[in-house]
């Protein structure tokens, strides 16, 4: 909308501009010829100020105007060539306007008329020409490369934009990839072990019986349906196995290894991961990665505090970064961040990430637990 605004006024300013130049040709034009107002002089001031306006379709009409009447009579429509010729070098037009000022010049030299370009300086209006040009060339190479500027931040604007669908729909993928194995995990052992009650029927009232085995079906049934959805979401490494994939790893594995590595790591771990849904088990394995990576990366010495409660009535995930040997420096949301964030959000949860108190760089997410009225029983 500014921008918009921005260029109505430059038309606005440009239409100002070539009314004022043209009124003061024609006031010039008449003050020459004892105050007479129709006169031709006066004509071709109009005509090239409304060529200068339609300058667009007809580049070069206006300043070959502009040149044979600054020709003819000197002066009075000096103005009006030198707007032309500033149009022709912002153009890129530079040679058209050295000639149209060469012949200009040349035209007063051969007529004489009554204000020549020539005068009052020995030198005459070349100046003038000059700097008209010289200017002209200036603005237009400025307006292209703020052109190409503008066109590249939208570039890198929309490019961004990609990466950051690029990020989030690959961690869509791999949330999917993830209950797919936790889930085909529980359901398998669900078929399995109704599986085995029903083999042992025997003095079992024929309800029962009669559940176990809808049971199984509804489980077995549910599986394959998941298999199909989820299946083709799984990375190449999986190899499409029917196994369950090593999806929910304890978050300690992963200090560990970090500590081994050579960070220093002050962690503390509240409550048990049998206590939160799977899926937050997963994100606390993915965030406390992705931070002690980022730590890692961006202060190497700094010692990291990691804290993580399974709640309930919320999972709740901190980590932070205090100052090593050099001060940690803010370092902007990666793609990373943007995709683990997409994690937190879609189990309804916050992740927050930014600079913290006393120099520190601080990663907290909440997520909370699903409500006991949004589970529904078996049946």
């Amino acid at each position: 909308m500014d921008r918009e605004q921005g260029r109505r006024w430059a038309v606005y300013g440009r239409w100002g501009l070539v009314a004022l130049l043209t009124l003061a040709a024609v006031q010039n034009g008449a003050s020459i010829a004892g105050g007479q107002y129709l006169t031709p002089r006066s004509a071709v001031a109009v005509a090239c100020g409304v060529l200068l306006l339609l300058r667009r379709g007809h580049w070069l009409l206006a300043p070959a105007v502009a040149t044979a009447a600054a020709g003819v009579w000197g002066w009075p429509v000096l103005s009006l060539l030198l707007l032309a010729l500033f149009d022709l070098a912002s153009d890129r037009h530079t040679p058209a306007a050295v000639a149209c000022a060469a012949v200009a010049l040349t035209g007063n030299a051969l007529l004489h008329p009554e204000v020549s370009l020539w005068r009052p300086q020995q030198y005459g209006s070349s100046l003038f020409l000059l700097l008209a040009v010289v200017g002209g060339s200036w603005m237009g190479n400025r307006r292209r490369l703020v052109r190409a500027l503008n066109t590249q931040v939208e570039h890198l604007r929309i490019e961004r934009e990609l990466r950051e669908q690029a990020a989030r729909s690959a961690e869509r993928s791999a949330i999917a990839a993830e209950m797919h194995d936790v889930l085909a995990h529980r359901l398998s052992l669900i078929a399995l072990h109704t599986g085995v009650l029903a083999t042992r029927k025997e003095g079992l009232p024929a309800p029962v019986v009669e559940r176990l085995a809808l049971l199984r079906t509804a489980s077995t049934d549910a599986l394959t349906d998941l298999r199909d959805v989820l299946g083709a979401l799984r990375t190449p490494d999986t190899g499409g196995a029917e196994g369950p994939a090593p999806a929910l790893r304890d978050v300690g594995e992963v200090i560990e290894q970090a500590r081994a590595a050579g960070q220093r790591i002050d962690s503390t771990i509240e409550g048990r991961p049998e206590q939160a849904p799977a899926a937050h088990r997963l994100a606390v394995f993915r965030l406390v990665r992705e931070a002690l990576t980022n730590a890692r990366k961006h202060a190497p010495d700094a010692p990291v505090r990691v804290r993580v409660d399974y709640g309930p009535p919320a999972t709740l995930i901190e980590v932070v970064n205090t100052p090593g040997g050099r001060a940690v420096q803010p370092v902007p949301s990666g793609f990373g961040l943007v995709g683990l964030r997409e994690r937190v959000e879609a189990l309804g949860g916050h992740l927050s990430a930014g600079p913290g108190g006393a120099g520190t760089w601080r990663l907290a997410a909440r997520i909370p637990h699903p409500a006991p009225d949004q589970i529904g029983p078996l049946t």
